[in-house]
């Protein structure tokens, strides 16, 4: 079962991931993989069933989501209302004081995942309409801080991010091989970009999605429809 095998996939990556080191500036490093490792399992074996064609690919976690719920673009609400996933979330094994963990708890809201997942409701309704045929991912399953500043995967030092890259390239590999989608779609460019490396020479199409990050000028003129006309454009959505 497609399910299944992204659990297996998903604790392999975490086992790897936690095997790497990084040095200043980065402080601390989350992985949502072990300790929202209930709720995490619980969207991949409720939502994960099946094939699917088309996989959305976001870059990694960011601070008020996916870390503090298990979930990719995990804002809140959108994941205890519209989702309908609940758990007990744990600890990092070394916390941030600036940028702790406070799961359900926290009253921050990752606006990227309320604007990703908010379009899906609007234009989906349920989530098992959405899932149906769609599905969300992570390229990589990591939060990096330099104290309270979010860091990006893609700012890492190469000798850093190479046996990142490596990990989570074959993460994909086994993503793509439960779920055999036609299209992965990157959410922003260096998604689209990963993906494409890492699944070159498979009959997969490719396309990206203008990421819902406020830091986007663009995305803050209205993030719901250009996301919706660049899936049009590519024949996907109507």
């Amino acid at each position: 079962m497609a399910a299944d095998a992204l659990v297996k996939a998903a604790l392999a990556l975490s086992d790897t991931v936690e095997t790497l080191h990084f040095a200043a500036p980065v402080s601390h490093v989350y992985n949502p993989l072990t300790y929202a490792w209930a709720v995490h399992r619980a969207y991949l074996e409720r939502y994960g069933q099946g094939r699917k064609r088309i996989v959305f690919l976001g870059m990694n976690p960011g601070p008020f989501g996916m870390a503090q719920t298990g979930v990719p673009f995990g804002e809140i609400a959108a994941v205890r209302d519209w989702l309908d996933l609940h758990g007990n979330i744990g600890q990092p094994v070394q916390s941030n004081p600036k940028r702790p963990v406070e799961g359900f708890s926290c009253r921050r809201s990752e606006a990227s995942g309320k604007r990703l997942w908010g379009l899906f409701a609007e234009r989906f309704g349920t989530p098992q309409k959405f899932f149906a045929e769609h599905f969300v991912a992570n390229y990589c399953p990591l939060v990096f801080f330099d104290q309270s500043r979010n860091l990006t995967p893609d700012k890492l030092p190469a000798a850093e991010r190479a046996p990142l890259q490596a990990a989570c390239d074959e993460h994909l590999r086994a993503l793509v091989d439960a779920l055999q989608p036609e299209w992965v779609i990157g959410v922003g460019v260096w998604a689209e970009q990963r993906a494409r490396e890492a699944l070159a020479g498979r009959p997969l199409n490719f396309g990206r999605i203008l990421h819902p990050s406020p830091a986007s000028p663009l995305a803050n003129r209205g993030w719901a429809p250009a996301a919706s006309r660049q899936m049009a454009e590519l024949g996907l959505w109507p």
